[in-house]
């Protein structure tokens, strides 16, 4: 569901000092990108909003989530947009971001 590997690369690409932030920030826009997601009264198309999200996900190695990101993004792209499975992705997101909290703490802790 982690890509550990990708976790570390990024800890290093912006520093031990700044990795926390930068993980907060990504867990910020993700967590209301993902409460917009499919309202028609948000700012950007479904496709937008799930290619912003998968973009993200690989950043930080949510791979799960990113792969089902880039499956609904194609859907929306093709003008399928009613056959995303919305609460799969949520889903998904959520128990990445879990395991994400819970291992990140053990791995890194100071």
């Amino acid at each position: 569901m982690i890509d550990w590997d990708r976790v570390e690369e990024l800890r290093h690409e912006v520093g031990e000092d700044d990795f926390a932030e930068v993980v907060e920030l990504f867990l910020e826009e993700v967590d209301d990108t993902i409460a917009r997601l499919g309202h028609s009264d948000a700012n950007a198309s479904l496709e937008e909003q799930l290619h912003f999200l998968k973009g993200s996900a690989l950043n930080i190695g949510f791979n799960e989530f990113a792969r089902l990101c880039q499956d609904g993004e194609t859907a929306a792209a093709l003008g399928h947009a009613e056959t995303v499975d919305l609460a799969a992705i949520s889903t998904a997101y959520g128990a990445a971001r879990a395991q994400f909290l819970l291992e990140n703490k053990s791995r890194y802790a100071a």
